[in-house]
């Protein structure tokens, strides 16, 4: 799928095959148009959960008696940023997470080594059993098991991948009562009203009840030690934490972000896709999107950072349009079976 197959916001990038979208007669889409333009607003606001994740980190630094922070890290360039920031800024204990679905790039497994090194950070990865991942994006790679709004932001193999670090991230903060959940998220990903939030636990257990529904009762059952117990909802009530993602509300330029995380030795790995800085299994997750529905699972998250400014339109397009590459979906399927 390429630019030229179809019709593309001449605003933002968001295509024909995008469901809902609509286009006015001057080639803007309808999530343009209700786009208000508030770039002083915004800035204000950034400005606001600046201030507000500042008082957060001054209350809860250094009163657990583990950890201030558990911060899911992938080894991509964001969620490396996120560490830097959370570190050097805030002066934070980081314990840093990194859930190996195999098919993390040996580059970024070597980047969660130096910069957890260099910013003396301490780091934890959790490895599932092949079998169990094979299993599961197996399944997701030929089935949408997910409701259909979640396909308009990540394809079902991100959503399952996702969900599980999530869920163990979570879980590790109520073990270890560690105060805070920290993401990399990018501007696009999640809005800024969800940068500073107490985690709903009541939310929370809906929300892991329904995805564990979704799998047959066997994967369920080999992905039981990922999710939260039941029982935590009740002995850990008072433990549950705060989430963060703050790049929401700091500046977000995507070749400042490289230089910065270059600093603690980080490198840009050459054989992901466009849109990761550490998954080999991106390039397959988003073909089978792109096959099943038509639109790029990126598509919707590079829309929001050039409506707001952070990425260029032509960066945009070079990362949703740009075909896959064949040898990664090559190796990811081959390495499933499939």
């Amino acid at each position: 799928m390429t630019h030229p197959d179809v019709k593309v916001c001449s605003h933002c990038i968001l295509p024909e095959t995008f469901p809902g979208v609509s286009f006015d007669e001057h080639g803007k889409c309808n999530h343009c148009l209700r786009e208000s333009p508030g770039g002083e607003k915004r800035d204000e606001k950034r400005k606001t959960y600046r201030h507000r994740l500042d008082s957060l980190a001054t209350k809860i630094r250094g009163k657990s008696g583990s950890y201030d922070v558990v911060m899911a890290y992938s080894g991509g360039k964001d969620s490396t940023y996120t560490l830097k920031l959370l570190k050097e800024q805030f002066d934070l204990r980081i314990l840093a997470l990194t859930f190996d679905n195999h098919f993390v790039s040996p580059m970024a497994l070597q980047n969660i080594k130096r910069a957890s090194d260099t910013l003396q950070v301490d780091s934890m990865i959790v490895r599932p059993p092949w079998p169990t991942i094979k299993a599961l994006f197996s399944l997701t790679a030929r089935q949408d098991i997910f409701p259909a709004p979640t396909l308009l932001r990540a394809s079902t193999i991100c959503t399952a991948c996702i969900g599980l670090v999530k869920s163990l991230t979570l879980k590790t903060a109520l073990e270890m009562a560690i105060p805070l959940v920290a993401f990399g998220w990018s501007p696009g990903q999640a809005p800024i009203q969800s940068a500073i939030m107490k985690t709903n636990a009541e939310l929370m257990r809906r929300n892991q009840q329904a995805m564990k529904r979704v799998f047959p009762a066997e994967m369920t059952s080999r992905l039981a030690s990922y999710f939260v117990p039941d029982t935590y909802y009740e002995i850990y009530e008072d433990r549950f934490p705060y989430n963060i993602h703050p790049l929401a509300f700091f500046d977000y330029n995507e070749e400042g972000i490289k230089k910065a995380v270059s600093d603690l030795g980080w490198q840009d790995p050459a054989d992901t896709d466009t849109n990761s800085t550490n998954c080999l299994l991106n390039a397959f997750a988003n073909h089978c999107h792109l096959q099943r529905h038509g639109f790029h699972p990126y598509v919707w998250e590079i829309a929001n950072m050039v409506r707001q400014g952070v990425m260029g339109r032509d960066e945009g397009i070079k990362k949703i349009y740009a075909e896959q590459d064949q040898d990664q979906i090559r190796y990811a399927r081959e390495k499933l079976g499939l």
